[in-house]
């Protein structure tokens, strides 16, 4: 825990803020500064204004997850700041009530920045938030139904070509969604896609109950694309943890004959 930039943070953070930001009126209060008082921000926080004290004074105990939650509603912290707030400490900041389901700006503009090289990006339960030309053309339309991973793996909704791995993709996409599911238990979305999944895949349901475990990282696999036949590819995960997404990197070995058909694929998407 680091008490006195958290200290500094919570200082700064409650001297940027105006009380109409907050709801609190500007008529008859007597404030030498613009900022809120410790005890407005306690106050919001529904927690003491001693308690809240002594953390502006990096003299308080080690500060729960609630009560840093508390703190980022009342002090109106960005997602970026309610991040920061809680590794100051010491801890991760738990995530939101429901998936993130848009892509951010610099990571779409990523995708455009990758010549010869597929990307896509999938929320926690594999909807597709983004993706440049090169893996629609690996992939196919990625649009509409097609947009969830989950859904084309175990309910027919899958690209003309098949791929090697498709067994193996079968316990990541599992384990993926069964973290999705401790960490967004309430997000509708999530629970319909699980239901339609269990109802409509014996495949789904056997490996569910196996609780698979899978850390993101490197894989390659070879698909039967009808075009450009064999490829052998290599898929890397790169992680955009503050909103739980990953971006996968589909390349080639370089000179190889998959690079090469890569190559061609590219030009023409």
């Amino acid at each position: 825990m680091a008490r006195q930039e958290l200290a500094r943070f919570l200082r700064d953070r409650r001297a940027a803020l105006r009380p109409h930001e907050v709801g609190l009126p500007l008529a008859g209060t007597d404030r030498r500064t613009p900022g809120l008082r410790r005890e407005e921000v306690a106050d919001l926080a529904h927690m003491s204004a001693d308690y809240y004290t002594r953390l502006e004074q990096a003299r308080g105990p080690r500060p729960s997850a609630r009560i840093l939650e508390s703190l980022s509603h009342a002090l109106l912290l960005t997602d970026a700041e309610r991040s920061h707030l809680f590794g100051l400490a010491g801890s991760s900041a738990p995530p939101g009530r429901s998936a993130v389901r848009r892509v951010r700006p610099h990571v779409a503009r990523m995708l455009e920045r990758l010549p010869g090289t597929g990307a896509i990006v999938t929320d926690a339960s594999y909807g597709v938030v983004a993706w440049n030309p090169l893996t629609a053309a690996l992939l196919g339309d990625l649009r509409g139904g097609s947009a969830n991973l989950a859904r084309r793996r175990f309910l027919g909704q899958r690209p003309a070509h098949e791929s090697s791995s498709a067994e193996e993709f079968g316990h990541v996409v599992v384990a993926r969604l069964r973290r999705a599911a401790d960490r967004y238990p309430h997000d509708p979305r999530l629970t319909a896609l699980l239901a339609d999944l269990h109802a409509g895949s014996e495949e789904f349901r056997h490996i569910w109950q196996k609780r698979p475990v899978h850390a993101p990282g490197h894989r390659t696999k070879t698909i039967q694309h009808p075009e450009a036949g064999a490829l052998r590819l290599n898929c890397d995960v790169l992680l955009v943890p503050e909103d739980d997404q990953e971006v996968v990197l589909i390349t080639a070995d370089a000179g190889s004959p998959s690079a090469r058909a890569l190559d061609r694929l590219a030009a023409h998407s």
